[in-house]
């Protein structure tokens, strides 16, 4: 006799213990969380001198956490990918510490391998269903960071120009800069002022610009970044400088926009040919039940699928390549 299909109070049962788990880890980082204590002790410190400040700070930042669990705080301390990732979810503007979203990987590729295992017996079904759903948190990541970093690079030109006419009208660059922290919204706004805060305690301005193109991953910015470092070594016009930087990349913000126009129908075009083999099969099977049952049941047809799999994976890989066209 074989087994039907769960029912649904089994998958609500283990849907539930995904829950549970997931409320488990962000209880357990609430109560792990130090945050407050060390900020109190930094304050205490600062009252005491200087130095006193300056070790706090140190310490600060050799005891940068990871993960509210401490195993997993060592474990990812010593990996070259978290640090990685830990400076994406930097720039990406998220607050959430690594070791949420590596948890949050492991019960979902868990939970995806077990619910795929209840319905397909075939191993590599049940771990790419897995490897897809752990790979989500990390996508989520990518995804808000390539926003924050475009949303950044579609104001730099005008943060720029509002910073030329300000050295043109006889003011400083750091009061340049004080002006678009009040006068854009975010990222731009977040970024500057943390650039102004640094160079208000003290730090050099060509440290305080190598810390904002570190944080922000944009290549226009780099363009400001040297110009800036090169004028403070060996003078010139800052405010033409900064001027010409704002229209080339305004300039090239036009032409990646006429790229992108350009390139709209081989991205459609790919679009098309990946879904439409899906929703061919989806339809047949409708249509005609247990018509497509043998290409999942012979090895010649398990053999016809990863031949077309792999033949609509180098399809797309070559259609990527074609319009992605870098400026």
């Amino acid at each position: 006799m074989t087994e039907g299909p769960p029912s649904i109070l089994s998958l609500a049962w283990l849907l539930s213990l995904v829950y549970v788990f997931v409320a488990a880890v962000f209880v357990v980082r609430r109560l792990t969380d130090k945050s407050g204590k060390e900020l109190a002790r930094r304050i205490k410190a600062a009252t005491r001198g200087r130095d006193a400040a300056t070790d706090a700070a140190g310490d600060l930042v050799k005891r940068h956490e990871m993960s509210g669990l401490r195993w997993l705080d060592v474990f990812l301390s010593r990996q070259a990918w978290s640090r990685r990732m830990d400076k994406m979810l930097a720039q990406a503007d998220i607050e959430a510490p690594l070791g949420i979203f590596v948890l949050l990987s492991l019960v979902l590729a868990t939970t995806g391998y077990v619910a795929a295992s209840l319905y397909a017996q075939n191993p590599f079904v049940r771990l790419a269903v897995g490897i897809g759903l752990g790979l989500l948190p990390f996508k989520w990541i990518a995804m808000r960071k390539a926003r924050r970093m475009q949303e950044f690079e579609r104001q730099l030109p005008e943060a720029l120009e509002l910073v030329g006419r300000a050295l043109r009208a006889g003011h400083t660059f750091t009061s340049g800069m004080g002006m678009v922290v009040s006068e854009f919204a975010e990222p731009i706004r977040g970024e500057f002022q943390t650039t102004m805060e640094e160079i208000n305690f003290g730090m050099g301005v060509a440290v305080a610009l190598d810390n904002l193109m570190d944080r922000v991953d944009c290549p226009d910015l780099n363009f400001f970044v040297v110009s800036v470092k090169i004028q403070n070594e060996t003078g010139g016009n800052l405010a033409e400088i900064v001027g010409n930087i704002a229209w080339l990349i305004r300039e090239r913000l036009k032409l990646k926009g006429r790229i992108r126009v350009l390139s709209a129908e081989g991205r459609m075009a790919a679009w098309v040919l990946c879904l439409l083999p899906f929703f061919v099969c989806g339809a047949v099977q409708v249509l005609n039940p247990g018509y497509l049952n043998l290409l999942f049941t012979a090895p010649l047809g398990h053999i016809l699928i990863y031949l077309v799999m792999g033949l609509m994976t180098m399809g797309i890989l070559v259609i990527r390549k074609m319009v992605r066209i870098e400026v």
